[in-house]
């Protein structure tokens, strides 16, 4: 009997079964492939500090990485590729590398970057999920992370500014966007009638950025004019996950919104409380500590407990 496959992810809203692009894409591989997993979704019992997810559990091993986790499925015979030719193969591995470099930056910009939809939609919807006080520190410390991850692969000359590589890594994601629309065609898949691990790739980048209701949409708007993008995530969610193509009534959809908004001015409120209180704390006086006066007895006193130590 084959070890059993565990997936710990980031859970799901806004009609999709993850919201994070890694798990979306391990969870589609998944379903293309035929992998049994058993997924785990991250709650507010969550241990982990760093916020590696996901992150695939056997018997023997533990394997965090998107790209390591689809070698390892693929190392045990789920494999969404064996009916591709060597070229189409070859061309997975550069249209990957494009949406890496090209899609991805905006990506991580529009969910953890962009001021308005960190604050009112990614750090609510992630500090729910976690315990506290991982829910006060960790979504900091994603954002951070994926701020540094952009400036790593833009931030050199000739755009030494924030500003200038926003608006470069916009520039490239609507090409990105284009040329996969090029690609995608008429198609069901990118290549052919079967899902591949491009289409994994590719709906994992596309689907949050595609459904999530954020207040700044520069890039949603873009996707949302390729109906040929927006049908190929419709149709993995309806084929795949059973989920329908409106995801939520708008009746649900609006109670979802209250709640997130009610969520979104709570951890807000802890979070300035936190930094009011460490601020308090950083102002205060630092008394030096204060000794205890010793208490002197009298010979007779001295006496007297001396003769109670000695008695049975």
């Amino acid at each position: 009997m084959a070890a059993p496959l565990e997936l710990s992810c980031w859970g799901g809203g806004w009609g999709l079964p993850s919201v994070h692009s890694d798990s979306l894409v391990v969870l589609a591989y998944a379903k293309f492939s035929g992998a049994p997993l058993k997924v785990n979704v991250i709650d507010n019992t969550w241990r982990g500090s760093r916020g590696d997810v996901p992150v695939l559990t056997t018997e023997d091993n533990t394997i965090s990485q998107l790209a390591k986790i689809l070698n390892f499925l693929r190392k045990q015979k789920y494999n969404a590729d064996y009916e591709l030719s060597a070229k189409q193969g070859a061309d997975t591995l550069a249209y990957i590398a494009l949406l890496e470099e090209k899609l991805l930056p905006a990506v991580l910009h529009t969910f953890w970057v962009e001021s308005d939809n960190y604050f009112t939609v990614t750090k609510p919807w992630f500090a729910s999920r976690m315990p506290f006080p991982l829910s006060l520190i960790l979504p900091g410390r994603m954002s951070k992370g994926a701020l540094n991850r952009i400036l790593l692969t833009r931030g050199e000359p000739p755009l030494y500014h924030l500003r200038e590589v926003e608006a470069q890594i916009y520039r490239d994601a609507k090409e990105c966007l284009n040329l996969l629309s090029n690609r995608l065609g008429t198609s069901q898949f990118f290549f052919g009638d079967m899902p591949s691990t491009l289409d994994a790739y590719v709906f994992g980048f596309l689907a949050p950025l595609y459904k999530v209701r954020f207040p700044k949409v520069q890039l949603q708007e873009h996707l949302k004019q390729l109906s040929n993008l927006c049908r190929f995530c419709d149709d993995i969610l309806s084929s795949y996950f059973r989920v329908s193509l409106g995801g939520i009534s708008p009746a649900g959809q609006e109670t979802v919104d209250a709640n997130l908004q009610k969520l979104t001015q709570l951890v807000n409120k802890e979070s300035n409380l936190i930094e009011k209180m460490d601020d308090n704390l950083r102002q205060s006086p630092q008394l030096p500590p204060r000794k205890l006066p010793t208490l002197k007895l009298t010979p007779a006193e001295e006496e007297s407990n001396s003769l109670q130590l000695l008695s049975p």
